[in-house]
């Protein structure tokens, strides 16, 4: 079937009326001459990351101590330079915005001195440069909180035969892994771009964590699709949490004028060894799980519980049609 012509001009019509909506809705287009964050750059920069986190389980492949010094080099080098171009844009755009606002008269969260300097100066490449090279230098520590998020995996999980099988294979580890590296960045003031990796990490994984949640050693997510951790949330070491866990705000305060309060505690704190079964839901900020804790499957819990304490639901009753009455079982975790 040939394809009509006439139907075909009516294109420049059709795109006269969406280039109408530019200016009748602003505020989903950007077309300023500050540019944004790249986004094929980003992830780019988180696959170079991972492959120095995990060199050998990555793109290249025979490596080994004589050589490896010549690959991390050449990714170290070429980090540098993205990191250094993307996070001065980040840190551009991020005054451009508060300039916006500030002139629409909405106030904004403080900003560091840093970056407040950098405002007044310009000098965007300089403090990108400055905070993607403090970034790197935090690798080799970052490594070692790493190996111990594998270790928990492992130690957690009797399906694993491996600590390879955990790097390749767990998605867990993955969201992790990106939230690590995000969280770094979130707290070097970095704007944009670790809620940008922290996506991409939620698409690939199923597990939302934001970047501004502090997350101790030894941590594990099992299976972990739905997880959701939100900004504000402490968790301590060795904690482990299963499918569909969320960790999540109470409610949301507002001003005077109604707009959303930021920057509160908003999320739960999470003792050492706390294990959350799946799609436990626990919410707010002064919500605190004490230290050996267990929080059952499916439980709704909104105030704080001491430590040493198990959560559960009450046993639930099956009604089975044509079936002889279910037996009564004793249920523990």
């Amino acid at each position: 079937m040939a394809t009509d012509v006439r139907i075909k001009e009516q294109l420049p019509e059709l795109t006269r009326r969406i280039i109408e909506t530019y200016r009748d809705v602003p505020t989903i287009h950007y077309l300023g001459h500050c540019p944004l964050p790249n986004y094929e750059t980003i992830i780019s920069a988180c696959e170079d990351l991972k492959e120095i986190l995990y060199p050998g389980y990555r793109r290249r492949e025979n490596l080994h101590l004589g050589n490896v010094t010549y690959h991390v080099g050449d990714l170290i080098d070429g980090l540098h330079d993205k990191l250094t171009a993307q996070i001065g844009r980040a840190l551009r755009h991020s005054v451009s915005a508060r300039r916006t606002a500030a002139e629409q008269g909405v106030e904004l969260p403080a900003v560091s001195d840093a970056v407040r300097q950098c405002t007044e100066e310009g000098d965007f490449e300089a403090l990108g440069q400055a905070k993607a090279v403090e970034f790197l230098e935090r690798i080799p520590d970052l490594r070692r909180v790493l190996a111990t998020d594998v270790q928990a995996a492992y130690d957690g999980d009797p399906a694993v035969r491996t600590l390879d099988e955990v790097i390749f294979c767990y998605p867990g580890l993955e969201a992790v892994t990106i939230h690590r590296l995000a969280h770094l960045l979130h707290q070097l003031d970095v704007p944009l771009i670790p809620r940008m990796m922290a996506e991409w990490a939620h698409g690939r994984t199923g597990i939302d964590i934001h970047p501004g949640a502090t997350i101790g050693d030894h941590f594990f997510i099992d299976h972990g699709t739905g997880v959701v951790i939100g900004e504000s949330c402490e968790i301590g070491s060795h904690v482990k949490l299963y499918q569909g866990v969320t960790l999540g705000a109470l409610s949301f305060q507002t001003d005077a004028d109604g707009h959303l309060v930021r920057g509160t505690k908003r999320h739960p704190t999470i003792g050492d060894r706390v294990v959350i079964y799946a799609n436990a839901t626990v919410l707010g900020g002064a919500t605190r799980i004490g230290h050996d804790s267990v929080i059952g499957s499916n439980v709704w819990l909104t105030r704080s519980v001491d430590p040493h304490t198990t959560v559960v639901l009450e046993r639930p009753k099956l009604r089975m049609r044509g079936e002889t009455p279910e037996p009564d079982i004793d249920w523990q975790i």
